[in-house]
């Protein structure tokens, strides 16, 4: 069994959902000496996410973005934790509903991500700045 591991820092990102498939790929590259294994990807964050869905049409990303904003609200009077602004309540229960890591199976040196599957770093704040993830490869 091998096993890769790499820290990135993701250059800051609007609020939003935004695809980071090919920024996973890149940073660990010993993903192709594997036939078959996991990626595991974690992000050192509470106010952002990740996740799996659609990579090819941007509404998709837009939809999520308009669903979580209208699910989580901003400004609830009820929120106590509010004095790092309006959007840190709701970020950290956002990024509690999403989660903070994925696993992909790897196949042939490759992630067995399906056609129109990609990986999303989920921004849930107006200005998160930088993110840290944590990528693991392991297998054989």
């Amino acid at each position: 069994m091998k096993i890769f591991q790499q820290a990135i820092r993701l250059t800051p990102r609007r609020r939003g959902f935004h695809i980071i498939t090919s920024e996973i790929t890149n940073a660990l590259p010993q993903i192709s000496d594997l036939k078959a294994g996991i990626c595991q990807v974690f992000i050192q964050h509470t106010s952002a996410a990740l996740t799996i869905n659609e990579n090819a049409d941007p509404t998709v990303r837009q939809d999520f973005e308009m669903y979580f904003n209208k699910t989580v609200p901003e400004n609830d009077p009820d929120y106590r934790h509010d004095y790092e602004g309006s959007d840190d309540m709701p970020a950290h229960l956002k990024a509690a509903l999403l989660g903070c890591s994925v696993q992909i199976p790897i196949s042939n040196g490759q992630l067995a991500l399906g056609t129109w599957q990609g990986i999303y770093l989920c921004e849930h704040r107006n200005h998160g700045g930088g993110r840290n993830l944590v990528i693991t490869a392991w297998g054989i």
